[in-house]
This record gives C-alpha cells, sequence and structure tokens, in this order.
C-alpha cells in the first residue's frame, strides 16, 4: 500500500497570522500555558512556539490522560519540569484542577507577584495559551473561568483569534488559535498529528492509507491491542468482512472501514495509547 511520507503539510493562512500575532503578545506574558494532546505530547511540541517562549516560565499541561496511557505520559513530563517550567496532567472529562492549574501558575510568576506584594500592589498575571489545534486549549479556558467563554470543537481550526479572558481576581488568560509549523519536515510527527486529529483528514485524498499506517503504528507500539478488537488480520479487507462493511456482494467498502479505524482510535475505543 501506498505511503502517506512525504506527502503532509497543512499551514493555513490563519496560522501564520496568529504566530505573529503571538510574538506581539509575548511581550506582556508572564506565564505560556502549553496544552499537549496525551496521546501523541511530543509531537504537539512546536519548535516555532518553542523559540517564542523560551524566556518564559511555561506550564505544560498534558491533556486528555483520561484517552492516553498515563503512565507512558507521566514518564514523558517529567522531562518538562525545571526550575522555570513545570506540568500537571489533565483529564478532560473531570472537573476540578482549575485550582491547581491557577496554583502552578501562580507559582511560576511568583517573582512578578512578591515584587509588587513588597510595594503594597496586587499584580495581574497575564498568562497565553498555545498549542496545535484539536488539543483542548479552549476546554481548558472554560475549565479555568467555571463557564464556556471560549469557543471548542473537536476539530482543528476552531479558534480562529485571540480571545482576553478574565480568570479569578488576578490571572487575565488569552486562548489563541492552534498552529502549527509552516514545514513539517519530520513526517513522523506529521502522521502522529493526523491521528489525533490535529491536521485537518482533507489534506489525505486516501483514509486508508491513513487508517493503515494507524494500524501499523499502534500494534507497534501496543502489540495485541488492535488485534483484539479487528483480529488477527489487521487489513482494511479483512476488518470490512468482518465488520460487514460492503459496497456490493463482492466489494468492501474500505473507505467506511477506515474512517472506522480512526474513529475508534480518537474515540479512545482501541484503549489508552500515547503514540510518543
Amino acid at each position: 500500500m501506498e505511503s502517506l511520507t512525504n506527502k503532509i503539510n497543512w499551514f493555513p493562512g490563519h496560522m501564520t497570522k496568529a504566530l505573529k500575532e503571538i510574538k506581539r503578545l509575548l511581550v506582556n506574558i508572564d506565564v505560556v500555558c502549553y496544552v499537549l494532546d496525551s496521546r501523541a505530547p511530543i509531537s504537539c511540541i512546536n519548535p516555532t512556539l518553542n523559540k517564542l517562549t523560551q524566556n518564559k516560565p511555561v506550564l505544560y499541561v498534558f491533556n486528555k490522560t483520561d484517552m492516553a496511557d498515563e503512565k507512558r505520559v507521566k514518564i514523558l513530563a517529567q522531562n518538562y519540569k525545571s526550575e522555570n517550567s513545570d506540568f500537571y496532567l489533565l483529564n478532560s472529562t473531570m472537573s476540578g484542577a482549575s485550582k491547581m492549574i491557577r496554583q502552578k501558575i501562580n507559582n511560576l510568576a511568583k517573582d512578578k507577584i512578591e515584587k509588587f506584594k513588597n510595594k503594597g500592589i496586587k499584580t495581574v498575571i497575564r498568562v497565553i495559551v498555545v498549542g496545535v489545534p484539536n488539543s483542548g486549549k479552549s476546554t481548558l479556558v472554560n475549565n479555568l473561568c467555571g463557564k464556556a467563554k471560549a469557543i471548542t470543537g473537536n476539530r482543528p481550526g476552531v479558534t480562529k483569534q485571540a480571545q482576553w479572558i478574565r480568570i479569578g481576581d488576578n490571572i487575565e488568560l488569552c486562548d489563541t488559535p492552534g498552529t502549527l509549523y509552516p514545514n513539517l519536515e519530520n513526517q513522523e510527527v506529521a502522521k502522529k498529528l493526523l491521528f489525533i486529529g490535529s491536521i485537518k483528514d482533507e489534506i489525505i485524498v486516501d483514509n486508508e492509507i491513513l487508517a493503515q499506517e494507524l494500524l501499523k503504528m499502534i500494534e507497534e507500539k501496543y502489540p495485541g491491542i488492535a488485534v483484539k478488537r479487528y483480529g488477527e488480520d489487521l487489513s482494511l479487507e479483512a476488518i470490512a468482512k468482518k465488520r460487514g462493511y460492503l459496497i456490493s456482494k463482492d466489494e468492501y467498502d474500505l473507505e467506511r472501514t477506515a474512517n472506522a479505524v480512526i474513529d475508534d482510535f480518537r474515540k479512545g475505543r482501541l484503549g489508552k495509547i500515547t503514540l510518543d
């Protein structure tokens, strides 16, 4: 079967604008909140954003841990804790994380808070939320607010421009559009971003290729997990036959099968998986 390699590149015009806006906003930002999808957290790290945020305290939020291999995520997350950075593992289906995240933000901004406290002034901490498309940035913002203030959706490209929102009495938070990098040179990274839905499926003409490579990657990293759901033969033809996905008596509906496989992964039906 044909490979996806060297075919994946998606960088719509609004992302260029968004990166320029993030660069402009960072001048007055105290803490960067970097949201990562725990199903592929390393692939969610944008080198362009890293360069822009390298002199700022960063809180890495590993989102969607309820859909990922939490044991693996906890190991990966330790690499993102330093004197100037911290991490938080977020279950996107549960409430109650707001207090801890605000506490970590305040801790990362403690120097500024202390400086103004010594002057008898209560300062406002300005936070910017960044990440790849569909990583759950706006959902995080709404959790922090306690109400739906940011537009959300289970697809890339929902947030189109920066949105400033007040959190409690001392945090101003800016939700930004999801951003990739202009040239996805590492196609293994690009594939993982496709699998988790951070890149629009429409850029791949043949979803059958996408689904087959996803099954291959899952079976390499988690032997037996795909077999448990689909059977020993992981070809789309065999899966279509098992599920009864037919176009006609002698022709299998491979497109429907491919979409079902991708949806199974994205909805967590295959189990808790982390691809990085």
